[in-house]
């Protein structure tokens, strides 16, 4: 059994930390590049093409990318680094002691689960604790104790085709549009400024609707106050805010043509989101311990991690998962930030006769 780990990065940065985590690191590339197929080829011959790609983009951490990639001396790091294919499902949720967050990542890359890491990390706005990977330089889940919480999920699919055989061409055009922009970062680099610089939950929320970023995205944002939870839909410079049932999985909250959802688990597209969107906003007002929320269909066979954030208190409960149902020793620490004193921040797993896995 093993702990998730803690590492405060305040004084160091991220190069230095994937040399420090230089094996778990590489697991992770080997975890995801491995599940694909000809991964090792692939790593190689994209490398260019997504480090290109970054750079056009205008990223704010290209050099720290480089230096993790110069770090590591393994093909992928770049490639990883322009990856976006995963789903998830999340609620935001008034709490006792103030909104809440919660969500599950589901990615198919065996290995996820165990290697997950909560990352102490500082910016000029204050501290924020990232549910991240060693390696790797954006933001997918995060909450700043005393400021906000916020997640990415991804957004669906635009289809430029109807036939169901051409699938694999609309993720080729969708990837070919992403790949010919410039000025427009990912979106996890884009969550990553806005918890260095934005103070508050306002500042945050208006900084994610209108940073270029370079795909369609689902951010969703808890502040500390009551009522403060928001569901900001991005589609280029589009931006939809839903400040009521901010409840998410891998659709548009309206359905539109033209769009394809993602799926975790089973089902077809739109009755696995909205299965997802249903079990999930059923949690809404209920706030059982030690992540009891994350059953099935939220939890599935691609879940890697569970979270649930409360900023008002800097609370953070982590899961890393498997689709066998690793189980982890649950550890508790207490971390000082600017505002908040103490911040807790609990780090667990279940094991496999927990929550259901389909």
């Amino acid at each position: 059994m093993e702990n998730v780990p803690e590492i405060d990065l305040r004084e160091e940065g991220l190069p230095a930390h994937a040399g420090r985590r230089r094996e778990q690191a590489l697991a992770l590339r080997d975890a995801c590049l491995g599940w694909l197929p000809l991964g090792g080829l692939l790593a190689w011959v994209a490398d260019p093409f997504a480090r290109g790609w970054l750079r056009r983009s205008g990223s704010p951490f290209l050099g720290e990318i480089a230096a993790i990639a110069a770090t590591l001396a393994q093909p992928g790091i770049w490639l990883l680094h322009g990856a976006y294919a995963f789903g998830c499902t999340a609620l935001a949720d008034d709490g006792p002691d103030g909104p809440v967050l919660r969500r599950t990542l589901d990615w198919p890359f065996p290995g996820l689960g165990r290697l997950v890491e909560v990352v102490h990390q500082r910016g000029p706005a204050g501290d924020f604790l990232n549910v991240t990977w060693p390696g790797f330089a954006g933001v997918l889940t995060a909450v700043a104790p005393g400021r906000f919480a916020a997640s990415i999920n991804q957004a669906p699919m635009r289809r430029r085709t109807k036939a169901g055989w051409l699938l694999w061409l609309d993720y080729a055009l969708n990837a070919l549009a992403a790949f010919f922009s410039s000025g427009r970062p990912p979106p996890e680099h884009s969550l990553r400024v806005a918890f260095e610089t934005c103070a508050t939950f306002d500042q945050a929320c208006r900084f994610l609707e209108t940073a270029p970023v370079a795909r369609p995205v689902l951010f969703l944002v808890a502040g500390c106050a009551p009522g403060e939870r928001v569901l900001i839909e991005r589609d280029g410079d589009d931006a939809r805010v839903y400040r009521d049932r901010t409840v998410v999985a891998n659709a548009w909250r309206d359905r539109s043509d033209g769009w394809r959802p993602r799926v975790c688990g089973e089902g077809t597209p739109v009755e696995n989101n909205r299965r997802r969107v249903a079990a999930m906003a059923a949690c809404t007002g209920r706030h059982p311990p030690n992540l009891e929320w994350a059953t099935a269909p939220v939890v599935n066979a691609c879940t890697r991690v569970a979270v649930e954030m409360c900023p008002a208190t800097g609370r953070l409960v982590v899961a890393g998962w498997e689709a066998e149902g690793r189980v982890t020793v649950v550890t508790e620490s207490h971390i000082r930030t600017a505002g908040v004193s103490p911040a807790s921040c609990v780090m667990s797993g279940r094991d496999a006769s927990g929550p259901e896995m389909s």
